[in-house]
């Protein structure tokens, strides 16, 4: 599809969870992301169990993509203990992966961070107990402080926010009420208040809600990939998203 002279055309997906085994299944996907976007976002949970197997696998899919590729890690990610392996295999394959940093894709400026669990609002876990209580929780304020660090960076005037972790409740309605704290954390809407940003999308919750709003209002897309397949069986399963693209005056 040609550029738009008004827009910028992101597609976002999260939660593809690539197996050893999906070699060849994920390119006519990530080619048709690619032909209906000027950039692909990644929101997360990238493989399954988080091996230098898959990140390989995924990387040789992501071949089919002929536009920048912005990703987050998920928890899936981490499973096997060697984030920095699947960081270094896509990096390796042009992707660029934020961990607390942003970037700029067609003007339009994107600050990216895993994020963490604890709750929401009055359910939020407390640092107060057991010592591992309290490395939860510091956890949790880890990623919202890196989240806060790369918005912190940005200048540009449309600006997105990649997550895995949900920073509002809404978007994981649908899941059951007893998993509802691991499945994000209100206090990565913290510093989303500070730095207002035009979009939020994130992952993790494959049975939550396809849209929400932060309490300033902002929208909030749950881009779980096995939840676009379900809602929208029609349609090919990411979430297209577009921003006024700012046009330079003359000289």
């Amino acid at each position: 599809m040609a550029k738009s002279a008004s827009t910028v055309r992101f597609a976002v997906v999260g939660d593809i969870h690539v197996t050893k085994d999906a070699a060849g299944r994920l390119r006519p996907f990530f080619a048709q992301a690619s032909e209906a976007a000027d950039a692909l976002l990644l929101c997360g949970d990238l493989t399954d169990y988080g091996t230098a197997e898959e990140a390989h696998v995924l990387a040789d899919e992501l071949a089919s993509v002929s536009v920048p590729i912005v990703a987050v890690l998920g928890n899936h990610d981490y499973e096997s203990g060697t984030p920095e392996v699947v960081v270094e295999t896509l990096t390796r394959a042009g992707v660029r992966v934020l961990d607390g940093e942003a970037c700029e894709i067609e003007g339009v400026g994107i600050a990216g961070a895993k994020g963490f669990a604890g709750g929401f609002g009055r359910g939020s876990l407390g640092a107060w107990g057991e010592a591992v209580i309290k490395q939860f929780v510091q956890e949790a304020l880890h990623e919202a402080m890196k989240l806060e660090a790369a918005l912190a960076k940005l200048r540009t005037p449309h600006r997105i926010a990649l997550l895995h972790y949900s920073p509002i409740a809404g978007t994981i309605e649908g899941e059951p009420r007893e998993i509802f704290p691991f499945l994000g954390s209100s206090r990565l809407e913290e510093p989303l208040l500070r730095y207002p940003v035009d979009a939020i999308f994130h992952g993790h919750a494959h049975r939550g809600t396809l849209e929400g709003k932060t309490i300033n209002g902002v929208p909030v897309f749950n881009v779980a990939k096995p939840l676009l397949q379900r809602s929208r069986p029609d349609q090919p399963p990411f979430h297209l998203y577009e921003v006024p693209r700012e046009v330079t005056a003359g000289v």
